[in-house]
């Protein structure tokens, strides 16, 4: 079977070719339009949404689908194999081999007819442009109605039809005998139908010469140059002209036409660039920067402009290049490469080079066969002059490379997805997409509605287009064609992810055909790497993370991390991915929808449970590496009864860590991640995603907890308890609680912890876990001791020490000593102090390196207690030092709160601030208000002491507001005593209590492992 779009839309059931089959053309309209749709996106799925716009345009009825089933079902029953129209689950797939659609054979003609024109085969050229032409039955698309769209894909191919009349008639001048006069009459008709097309005049002109006709052939000179003077007052192109000198030169004394013989005129300089972009917002920076690349000493002076597609390359290109015309006056030379065109291929290297030398006033027939040569005239003709050139979406170095200028005069803007790093000497220019205010500017000045600005629904409408300039401009020229349509019903639109990149398309613009381009390119490639592009694109899109690294890609697409690393740098290089960070990668929201669009439900359901399987056992990996052997460890990586089966046995195919600091590593890129799958499969109804995420909630906590991420940890906690309570998980449900006990325990809401703290300390009574009720004690004494209930305080620890005794755990006794210390601290710091030398032993003698600075930062803790800085300050930094890289973060916070504190009592304030400064921003950067607020308060003691009494006032009403709510009472009545009314008179805070010796933080080390 083979399929008609040249014309009026048909089927072929003869198996002799396109050009001869037995056409049979489809009955219905609606038929005839949802082929048509199906074809144009041959091969790729045809979302419901886009088939309704085409059948009913803007006007679908309630019955749409219903009667679109029926349409499809008609459809069916008139192909040779109905199995070729499949049903996929974002719409229809209609299935087309090679040869079968007659563009597919028009395209292919009209490239073999390119190349032999460009290398001067004329024999083939005619061969190549008739075979093209005989598959022509009329306009494209005819007779369907203008809601059924494909008017930019009916342009290409009318278009395409001219230039091969062109290159036909190109051909025959130059093979000249009989055929020649029959030219005349063909050309004729073609002038008469497009009297602006100058080619035709020329060859016309030609023709009419070289059959003995020059007064003819001067007379149709005549003419247009009269209309192209009366109408646009522009002269006749460098074509006509040659021709025209040609007759001119075959002529004697008047030319036997009455007219006297005009002289030769020099060919004037080329200005090709297109208008300037109606609608140019921002980038003001940016283009100073490319004015002075582009008119800075050197030779050539190159610039290329790279981003993504639609994020306005050829419009900046353009914008500057205007600017800088004048700086140019041997010309200006616009050449389209191709390199990203919707249903174009790229120029090659020698068709660009040979367009060049066109421009440029060089005759096709001397232009060199050899590219090398080609190249080298090219240089030759701009050597001397002072020429622009705008290269627009070239598609790599080498098609760019032989079209550099070699003199110094002239400048080169390329436009590119990729950064053409392979270009020697370039200056690059990578272009993001608009920022929220630029963004909002462009829209309501191309939109021209009034009182758009500043509105939640243009706010709303940027968000949704992520700052990209033709997904922008699509908005606005809906907004512009339909005044009824309300931006916030635009919005509406654009908010459902699942049909945003439906809505942006209009008229030939379009998001998803752009973005498809490279994304087909590299499916279709024969080369591995792009193969795995394509591939890893369709993985993105299915599992939706915030980042990527190329190790969970190789595990989602069953390779190895050196190809997975070299699909993605593909990606990169064609810009449908950026690099935010080494080694991390992230596609664009709208890049997002296209690749989710291409992935299909099964291959997300089957990627989402590897990425969970995956996660889980790089988790217990980070587990194993930064927390001590023992029980705490063992416990942890101990399944609930909800771990589904099989996730021991991921872990063997994931390679340990080398050491804490990788894990840390590791963790902090993907923690993010993390979250997010979380979030989005607690509620899974799928009971094996749910034990995945109980599983992954209950091995990734300890690293966050460590990392001091607040935000995530209350996420993962509630999102664990959520899914444990779900499956009936009583062991599931007592990590949760006890994980999200110390969540709050690090944020100051110490009786929110304690009373977490005792559910889970049930639930393991219940279930009679000795390691974790000795923790939960231990936990429980800590907690009491902050809320000042001492005596229950030290049962709890007293207990908790019998149970690591009983057990046999070291490291726990060790904390248990390091709490027992903090408690008695209040009493006696003395003998606080010989609990602390007793856990630090402990510590030393199985390397337990938290212990080891937690022991430490207590001592210190206990010296300023006794009043003794100076004794205090080498623990607090031996404390520091040991940690290293471990990535204890409460243990830091805590450590460096007491450095602080040491420093400014001995007077040494300028290191103070400096470590307090250092502590406000690691604090700040996890969003740890409880730590930030503790920290400025320390930073408003050191500012009152240098006499900045108000700045210190700012720094103390931070820091109540961020304490406000949490049981750090203490520090907060120091500060509300700070903030009391003062006596101005004298310029000092004169009603200001001491900093008490008394307070301390929460004790070191946190709460569970």
């Amino acid at each position: 079977m083979r399929f008609g779009l040249l014309g009026p839309p048909v089927l072929f059931y003869d198996a002799q070719g396109v050009a001869r089959g037995t056409a049979r053309a489809i009955a219905g309209p609606k038929s005839r339009v949802l082929l048509t749709a199906l074809l144009l996106d041959a091969g790729r799925a045809v979302s419901v949404e886009s088939l309704k716009d085409a059948l009913w345009g803007e006007a679908a009825p309630v019955s749409a689908q219903a009667s679109l089933h029926n349409h499809v079902a008609r459809l069916r029953r008139l192909l040779d194999d109905p199995g070729r129209l499949r049903t996929v689950p974002s719409g229809y797939v209609l299935r087309i081999d090679e040869g079968e659609l007659d563009v597919h054979l028009f395209d292919a003609h009209v490239a073999e007819a390119r190349a032999a024109h460009t290398g001067r085969d004329w024999e083939r050229v005619v061969r190549g442009c008739t075979d093209a032409l005989a598959l022509w039955r009329g306009a494209p698309l005819a007779g369907l109605p203008p809601e059924a769209g494909g008017y930019a894909f009916a342009q290409r191919l009318c278009e395409a039809r001219l230039l091969l009349l062109e290159w036909r008639y190109d051909a025959e001048l130059a093979l000249g005998g009989p055929r020649l006069h029959e030219l005349v009459p063909e050309l004729a008709v073609l002038t008469g139908e497009y009297p602006l097309r100058e080619v035709f005049y020329r060859q016309l002109m030609l023709a009419l010469h070289r059959t003995g006709r020059q007064a003819e052939a001067l007379a149709v000179h005549r003419d247009l140059r009269t209309r192209l003077v009366g109408q646009l007052g522009i002269e006749p192109g460098p074509g006509v002209r040659e021709a025209h000198v040609e007759v001119l030169r075959g002529v004697t004394g008047d030319g036997g036409a009455g007219e006297p013989v005009e002289a030769d005129r020099p060919v004037p300089s080329p200005a090709q660039l297109p208008p300037s972009p109606a609608h140019f917002i921002g980038r003001t920076p940016l283009r100073e920067s490319l004015r002075r690349a582009l008119t800075a000493p050197g030779p050539h002076p190159t610039a290329v402009i790279s981003g993504m597609a639609g994020v306005g390359k050829s419009a900046l290109a353009l914008q500057v290049a205007h600017q800088l015309a004048e700086r140019f006056p041997d010309g200006q030379i616009h050449l389209d490469l191709h390199g990203a065109t919707p249903g174009m291929t790229p120029l090659t290297a020698a068709q660009a080079v040979a367009a060049l030398l066109r421009d440029l006033g060089t005759e096709p027939c001397r232009i060199p066969e050899q590219p090398d040569a080609a190249a080298a005239l090219l240089r030759s003709l701009l050597a001397p002059t002072r020429t622009l050139l705008v290269l627009d979406d070239a598609a790599s170095a080498a098609q760019v490379r032989p079209l550099l200028p070699g003199g110094a005069g002239c400048g080169v803007i390329v436009t590119s997805r990729s950064p053409l790093t392979a270009l020697d000497g370039a200056a690059r220019f990578p272009l993001a997409p608009l920022s929220d205010e630029e963004s909002a500017e462009l829209l309501c000045r191309a939109s021209g509605r009034d009182g758009l600005d500043g509105t939640d629904a243009a706010r709303l409408l940027v968000e949704l287009t992520g700052g990209l300039p033709l997904a922008l401009r699509i908005v606005a020229a809906r907004l512009a064609a339909r005044p009824a349509l309300t931006p916030d019903a635009l919005a509406g639109q654009l908010a459902a992810a699942d049909s945003r990149l439906h809505h942006l398309e209009y008229d030939d613009l379009s998001v998803r055909r752009s973005l498809a381009v490279a994304h087909d390119a590299l499916a279709a490639s024969e080369r591995e790497t792009d193969k795995d592009a394509a591939r890893t694109l369709c993985r993105i899109g299915a599992l939706g993370l915030p980042t990527y690294g190329a190790p969970l890609l190789a595990r989602l697409t069953g390779t190895g991390e050196p190809r997975s690393e070299a699909a993605l740098e593909r990606l990169l290089d064609v810009a449908l991915l950026e690099e935010p960070a080494y080694g991390r990668y992230a596609p664009h929201d709208l890049v997002r929808d296209f690749a989710r669009e291409r992935a299909g439900e099964r291959d997300t359901a089957d990627t989402v449970g590897t990425a969970l399987h995956w996660y889980a056992a790089v988790a217990e990996r980070v587990l194993a590496a930064i927390v001590q052997p023992g029980p705490d460890l063992d416990d942890r990586r101990r399944p609930t009864p909800s771990q589904p089966s099989g996730h021991t046995a991921n872990v063997g195919t994931v390679a340990p860590f080398a050491g804490p600091g990788a894990a840390f590593a590791w963790g902090d890129g993907e923690l993010e991640n993390v979250v997010t799958l979380v979030e989005r499969y607690a509620d899974d109804p799928s009971g094996q995603r749910a034990g995945l995420v109980c599983t992954l909630v209950r091995l990734i906590f300890p690293f966050a907890h460590r990392r001091g991420r607040v935000a995530e940890m209350e996420v993962l906690g509630q999102a664990g308890l959520r899914v444990a309570r779900r499956l009936g998980d009583a062991e599931a449900e007592a990590y949760a609680l006890a994980d999200l006990a110390g969540s709050h325990f690090l944020t100051g809401r110490q009786k929110s912890a304690l009373a977490l703290n005792d559910r889970a300390l049930a639930v393991w009574r219940r279930l009679d876990r000795p390691s974790w009720i000795r923790r939960c004690l231990n936990n429980r004494g800590l907690l009491l001791d902050g809320l000042g209930r001492r005596s229950e305080a030290g049962e709890a620890l007293a207990r908790s020490l019998q149970y690591a005794r009983q057990l046999n755990d070291p490291y726990g006794e060790a904390v248990t000593h390091s709490h027992l210390g903090n408690l008695v601290e209040h009493t006696d710091p003395r003998a606080a102090i010989e609990q602390h030398r007793r856990s630090l032993a402990l510590g030393n003698e199985i390397g337990a390196v938290i212990v080891r600075h937690s022991a430490h930062c207590n001592i210190g803790y206990a010296h300023l207690r006794l009043g003794q800085p100076a004794a205090a300050l080498p623990h607090f930094e031996e404390s520091l030092r040991i940690l290293g890289g471990h990535g204890d973060w409460h243990g830091e916070s805590r450590t460096r709160l007491g450095l602080v504190r040491a420093l400014r009592l001995l007077g040494r304030s300028a290191r103070a601030a400096r470590e307090c400064a250092e502590l406000l921003g690691r604090a700040d950067a996890r969003a740890d208000r409880y730590t930030g607020g503790l920290a400025r308060h320390q930073h408003g003691l050191l500012l009152r002491e240098r006499g900045h009494t108000g700045a210190a006032r700012e720094a103390w009403d931070a820091a109540l507001a961020a304490l406000e709510g949490t049981d750090e009472q203490t520090v907060v009545t120091e500060l509300r005593a700070l903030l009391a009314p003062a006596d101005r008179s004298r310029g000092v805070l004169d009603d200001t209590p001491p900093d008490p010796a008394t307070w301390r933080p929460r004790s070191t080390p946190p709460p569970p492992s």
